[in-house]
């Protein structure tokens, strides 16, 4: 429940600090003394838009503190865990300050928040009720999800979206495709006919530099064997060779070692000069024996290297990078006739999710019907003592098996009501009192709100356009509500606020230079003073006061 708030320089208040109690707290006070501000300020910590009058004039920002117990809220704890923002102890302080030029920062237990995040855990902490609710509840949107929120449907709701998501996906892909597939067919040809002739060309990464090497070897293969062969004569076959030279002149060294130690450093050298050049003679020996002079094969490199740069000017790319378009031609041709573009296999799997999303979509419109008759049948028990005798309540729950597939089902959700005994049930629309109107909506929330499960609600003059016997009833139910949780009720009904078990009173404080708002938890004593007041106007006898004093008693 909502523990403590602090509002510093917000709309007409300076400062307050405001400690909040269990069970039914009612707010009371003179019309502009600003009773919903404090809900206001409620509001705006739990993510509520901001506007130009947030910051209270000649103010610099606007400062609002909430304190909430979270014990019995294990919801709102598994939140604050996933989210980090757990506190040592089962209190969720919760902070927003607003600038004068509009700008805002918030925190949850000291850590940095956004709105949305302010939203999600406000919606597991309180549950608002405003007094223009009647006017949302002409909406259709409203009205499903009020009969959801009274159901439960959270988890059916997931699932119907989830299932729609699915469906949306492949419809989506179907229809494209279906209106492109001439065109998805024609790439898929020009995809093949490239993958065949390059597939046929068959080039290997590093073929394009070997052939150029081979070609240029085979075009000079004449001058290379006539100069190798030479080349090994001179080193070795001829008479005088360098081979025979350099043995007979490391044969003199070796009789002159022996005479003078110093040569044998350059007779090594060239010992090791001989066996390098009978082993170059070697090589270009083989070299000779071994170059082909082939004709036919010079033709037919020059004709591969042709076919190969011919292919790389077509695609405008190098020689070298062939093979890899081929692989990316090998890849997209796969992805095009893989399951998401074969349209056949599309429709089956759209047809079995449209089947999937009708059966979530069944089984939340049963969820809804079954509620449906539950909240129908309190709020026009609810009528009748609101003063309403003999009315009816009814919400049609339709679903069209025809209707577009949406996110939220296929039902067809309309509240409808009779206002009177003999008087056909008409749309909530349609209820021409403005007062019937407001008692309706008043036995909607009044209903919905036993379903509720979060800890506290807020009541901001929903009683408005009701009064006598009605009003205590109204008071009455709301003490019940208050019985096991929080409720906060702003109301100008006296038969309301003594039903309260706290009572505050808001006052309009002007000063010589500005108007500030101030709020008084009401002594008993005060509070006979204030239900006088609201029964008897500005001039309080002792009748009006010993009838406060029977109300409250």
């Amino acid at each position: 429940m909502l523990t403590h708030i602090h509002i510093r320089d917000f709309a007409i208040i300076e400062a307050l600090d405001l400690e909040l109690h269990p069970g039914m707290t009612a707010l009371t006070g003179e019309t502009g003394a600003g009773k919903s501000i404090l809900l206001d300020a409620i509001g705006l910590v739990l993510g509520d838009k901001a506007d130009s009058g947030t910051v209270r004039h000649g103010a610099d920002k606007t400062d609002l503190t909430l304190s909430v117990d979270i014990t019995q809220t294990p919801s709102a704890r598994a939140w604050l865990e996933t989210q980090g923002m757990e506190h040592e102890d089962d209190t969720c302080i919760l902070r927003r300050v607003i600038s004068a030029q509009g700008k805002s920062r918030a925190w949850i237990n000291g850590s940095p928040a956004n709105l949305t995040q302010l939203r999600e855990l406000g919606e597991q902490l309180v549950d608002i009720h405003g007094q223009h609710e009647h006017q949302s509840l002409m909406k259709k949107d409203a009205q499903r999800q009020m009969l959801d929120a009274f159901a439960g449907n959270d988890a059916l709701l997931d699932s119907t979206r989830s299932a729609w998501q699915t469906w949306k996906k492949l419809h989506e892909r179907v229809t494209l495709l279906s209106s492109q597939n001439q065109q998805h067919q024609e790439r898929v040809d020009l995809l093949r006919f490239q993958a065949q002739e390059l597939e046929a060309l068959a080039l290997q990464a590093a073929e394009p530099e070997q052939l150029d090497e081979e070609l240029n070897r085979l075009a000079n293969a004449e001058q290379l064997r006539a100069t190798t062969a030479q080349g090994y004569a001179q080193l070795y076959d001829n008479e005088p060779s360098l081979y025979s030279s350099l043995g007979r002149l490391i044969h003199d060294l070796e009789q002159q070692v022996r005479v003078d130690a110093q040569l044998g450093s350059p007779l090594e050298l060239l010992t090791s000069a001989q066996i390098q050049v009978q082993e170059a003679s070697v090589q270009l020996r083989d070299y000779a024996e071994t170059l082909d002079i082939d004709p036919a094969r010079l033709q037919w490199v020059e004709n591969r290297i042709a076919d190969i740069r011919s292919l790389a000017r077509k695609y405008r790319i190098d020689p070298h990078e062939l093979p890899a378009r081929l692989l990316s031609i090998q890849a997209e041709l796969a992805q095009l006739g893989g399951d998401d573009y074969d349209l056949e296999t599309l429709e089956k799997q759209l047809q079995e999710a449209a089947t999937a999303y009708r059966q979530q979509a069944s089984t939340l419109s049963k969820a809804r019907s079954s509620a449906a008759q539950q909240l129908s049948a309190g709020v026009t028990q609810a009528m009748q003592q609101l003063g309403m005798q003999g009315g009816k309540f009814v919400i049609a729950v339709n679903q069209d098996p025809n209707a577009n597939f949406q996110a939220v089902g296929m039902d067809g959700i309309e509240f409808t009501v009779s206002a009177n005994p003999g008087q056909p049930l008409k749309p909530l629309v349609k209820v021409a009192s403005g007062g019937e109107l407001s008692r309706i909506s008043l036995a909607i929330q009044m209903i919905a709100a036993q379903k509720v499960t979060l800890p506290a609600l807020i009541f901001d003059e929903v009683d408005t356009g009701i009064g006598g016997g009605i009003a205590e009833v109204v008071g009455k139910q709301l003490r019940a509500l208050g019985t096991n949780r929080q409720v906060l009720c702003v109301t100008h009904l006296p038969q309301v606020a003594s039903q309260a078990h706290q009572h505050y009173k808001v006052t309009k404080i002007k000063g010589k230079e500005h108007t500030s708002t101030g709020i008084d938890h009401l002594t008993p004593e005060q509070r006979v003073e204030e239900i006088a007041r609201m029964i008897g106007g500005m001039e309080i006898t002792a009748a009006t006061r010993a009838l406060a004093q029977e109300m409250l008693g």
